[in-house]
C-alpha cells in the first residue's frame, strides 16, 4: 500500500508533482516508481477544488494507467479528498464517487471537481470512524506522522500531540 498526493490529480489518476500554476516543486523522484510497484496506491489531497482535481494534469509525474503491454504491478485504488472518497475503475480508466464526507454533498463534489467521473444515483455518506479507529489514529498513527510531517500533525491533532509524545 502506498499513499501519494500531488499538486494536481486528473480523472485518469495521473499525478503532477513537478510544476503547476507557474510554481516548481522539488520533484517526483520516487513517485512514478512506487506507483508502478506498490500493489495499491491511494491518492490523496486534502484540498478538493478544480485547481487541484483537474481535467488533465500540466505534467505527468506518475501515470495513473499503462498500456496492457507495459509491466505494472501496482496502480491506483482510490482517491481520498477533504470532501469525498472515489474508487478507481481500472477497466474504465476513471473514478467512481464512492461516498461524500459529512458537511459535503454529491452536488458540492461535482461542482468542485475539474474532471468527470461516474457516480451512483444515490451517493452514500462516508461512514464515521469507530472509537477504536479514532484511538488508533489519535495515538500510534499521530505519533508516527508527527515524526515525519510535523506541520500536518500540528494542523490535524494540534495540542493533543504534546500529550502523545513520550517525556
Amino acid at each position: 500500500m502506498f499513499f501519494l498526493g500531488g499538486a494536481q490529480i486528473d480523472g485518469e489518476a495521473n499525478i503532477n508533482l513537478v510544476e503547476a500554476e507557474g510554481k516548481r516543486f522539488p520533484g517526483s523522484f520516487g513517485s512514478a516508481y512506487m506507483y508502478f510497484t506498490a500493489g495499491k496506491t491511494i491518492l490523496f489531497r486534502e484540498e478538493h477544488s478544480p485547481r487541484v482535481l483537474v481535467k488533465k494534469v500540466d505534467f505527468i509525474s506518475a501515470p495513473g494507467w499503462s498500456a496492457p503491454q507495459v509491466q505494472r504491478r501496482g496502480g491506483p485504488a482510490a482517491l481520498l479528498t477533504g470532501k469525498a472518497l472515489f474508487q478507481w475503475q481500472k477497466e474504465k480508466r476513471r473514478f467512481l464517487l464512492q461516498s461524500v464526507h459529512p458537511g459535503s454533498s454529491a452536488e458540492d463534489v461535482r461542482a468542485n471537481t475539474g474532471f468527470d467521473y461516474d457516480a451512483p444515483a444515490s451517493v452514500p455518506m462516508t461512514a464515521a470512524p469507530t472509537s477504536e479507529e479514532l484511538a488508533l489514529m489519535r495515538g500510534p498513527v499521530a505519533r508516527v506522522i508527527a515524526e515525519n510531517y510535523p506541520e500536518f500533525a500540528r494542523r490535524v491533532w494540534g495540542a493533543a500531540l504534546a500529550v502523545l509524545r513520550p517525556a
